[in-house]
């Protein structure tokens, strides 16, 4: 196995390096579906990672979205990622990169352009990168729709799935998720002149409100029903005769969200003459803890191999591509990007001290899942080294 001081060492003495990449790559802003920025990014990504995986990348295109593959022609371990993140463009302009002290915020630095720093950085500490593949999205914000399947195609390819979303704000890693669904309600009403008969309308916009007060009501316990982008109208003094309602949720175990679509699905207008048209539903199952305990094992004996603090587990609201990998069976451990907090919030931040030791820490598990182990059957799917 490799030498963990020397894992270590390099680790810290790169920082400075890595923090420029981190820099340079929340500059390149990748917002959602915006294809030219987004194959702008791959650009870059794409030299770093051949660089040192010393294999060329598969972009794969679809509907425009290039997603990022440099798979192992026997592979072991996934290392999964997203470049994509939630912020439109132009916002680093008024919310530039900026560092105070260990401090770094900028629009998507902690989800998870973060995480892809480690990525490539703990892959420059091996020796063997040969059967480790790497698959960087560029739809994860939006659901994943072009994605999902490229993602279980690699994951069925691989003995373990290690995710760099970001971890909790003390540093932990996520060993369980929540599912999620997402629905969008189009309410069909009538237009009428809103000053000299609005009578003759259907008041579209009323009925979004019955809507989202019916949708509260289904949250219950854990699981959580939100109400998000809300449309209504088209003028001042028009009825609005159509009006969207888009509803998240999430949920610790599959029969809840089932619950929640069949109550969903089964909802009837409150105004008479109204009409409802409902779109969307689960699009990701819950990552149960007991296929991630196996890898959260060894993140502790690599923690300790390393001489860092003891590694703690956490349950996370919300979800991630691990949930598809980890509703497969497969081995999945998320949370292994940065170390920070307020993702999707402005001020979203990472601590860039903590670089070092995350990134020793993915190197030191990969190392560990790919180098054999006397008691390890090759072709066993899914079985981890000992």
């Amino acid at each position: 196995m490799a030498d963990v001081d020397l894992i270590r060492h390099h680790a810290r003495t790169r920082t400075d390096r890595h923090i420029a990449q981190l820099r340079q790559l929340v500059e390149h802003e990748t917002p959602p579906a915006d294809t030219t920025a987004l194959t702008t990014c791959a650009d870059l990504l794409e030299t770093w990672g051949t660089t040192i995986l010393r294999r060329p990348a598969q972009r794969i295109t679809i509907d425009g979205l290039p997603h990022l593959l440099w798979p192992a022609p026997h592979q072991q371990v996934l290392l999964l990622g997203h470049y994509d993140t939630v912020w439109p463009a132009g916002t680093i302009h008024d919310w530039p990169f900026t560092i105070t002290g260990n401090i770094a915020t900028g629009p998507g630095v902690c989800d998870m352009k973060a995480g892809i720093v480690h990525i490539f950085a703990a892959l420059e500490l091996l020796t063997d990168t040969s059967t480790i593949g790497v698959l960087l999205t560029c739809d994860e914000e939006s659901g994943s729709p072009t994605s999902r399947t490229l993602i279980e195609q690699q994951a069925r390819r691989s003995t373990a799935v290690l995710v760099t979303e970001p971890s909790t704000e003390t540093g932990d890693l996520k060993i369980a998720r929540k599912g999620g669904s997402a629905y969008q309600i189009t309410i069909h009403g009538r237009a009428a002149h809103a000053g000299v008969e609005p009578h003759r309308g259907i008041n579209a916009a009323i009925e979004l409100a019955h809507q989202i007060l019916a949708a509260r009501e289904l949250a219950t316990g854990d699981t959580t029903v939100t109400p998000t982008i809300l449309t209504a109208g088209t003028m001042s003094n028009v009825v609005p005769e159509t009006a969207t309602l888009n509803l998240d949720v999430r949920a610790w175990t599959p029969d809840e969200l089932h619950r929640v679509d069949t109550h969903i699905r089964a909802t009837q207008p409150h105004l008479p003459g109204a009409t409802l048209t409902i779109a969307g539903g689960i699009n990701r199952y819950p990552l149960p803890e007991t296929v991630s305990r196996p890898l959260f094992d060894i993140a502790q004996t690599s923690a300790a191999r390393l001489g860092l603090p003891p590694i703690h587990g956490a349950h996370a609201n919300g979800a991630s591509d691990a949930n598809f990998t980890g509703g497969l069976g497969i081995p999945t451990l998320d949370g292994l990007g940065g170390v920070g907090g307020l993702p999707h919030a402005r001020g979203e931040w990472v601590d860039l001290s903590r670089m070092p030791e995350r990134i020793a820490l993915l190197a030191t598990m990969l190392d560990h899942l790919t180098t054999p182990q006397p008691t390890r059957t090759r072709h066993a799917h899914h079985r981890l080294p000992a």
